[in-house]
């Protein structure tokens, strides 16, 4: 069971590699795995990134890979966002909904029990300066383990008005 679960992992893994290296747009992305797929409280996963234009206009995703064994419909995320001149505005706090609160599916795109699914977390984001930005991530749940709560991403892609 154990074999199929991390096969399954790995070409969910592949295909989103696949299908993500086609956006020009992007500027970084990453995504940390969590030991026994479950976010402790104490794991607070950062992610560098390198800005070199500062007259872009940023899109700031995070990435979310759930089981659907996971035991709540929501994530509560607090962000925190420095710079090379030190904090970029105040922390914030994200509510992602991964399962549908009324019917209890799972959102995202899945294959078997393992679904991903991207949140819009700082939109049209400004970054003053070039330089290295890091954005730290931290789980603000009432339970210090998460159980089913398999790996968190950033992707940072440069605005794009849709028309």
């Amino acid at each position: 069971m154990n074999q199929r679960f991390a096969f399954r992992a790995a070409i969910v893994a592949v295909l989103l590699c696949v299908l993500s290296a086609c956006d020009p747009n992007r500027v970084f992305e990453k995504n940390i795995d969590f030991p026994n797929n479950s976010w402790d409280v104490q794991q607070k996963p950062s992610f560098t990134f390198a800005i070199e234009d500062t007259t872009a206009v940023y899109d700031v995703h995070f990435n979310v890979r759930h089981a659907s064994a996971y035991g709540y419909y929501n994530l509560y995320v607090k962000h925190t966002l420095t710079g090379p001149a030190g904090p970029v505005g105040q922390p914030g706090l994200h509510q992602m909904l991964l399962m549908d609160p009324k019917t209890g599916e799972p959102k995202g795109s899945g294959t078997g029990d393992i679904y991903d699914i991207q949140f819009l977390a700082l939109p049209k984001q400004h970054f003053a300066k070039a330089g290295n930005y890091t954005l730290t991530l931290e789980q603000y749940m009432r339970q210090d383990q998460l159980p089913g709560l398999m790996a968190m991403g950033v992707e940072v892609t440069k605005h794009v008005e849709k028309k």
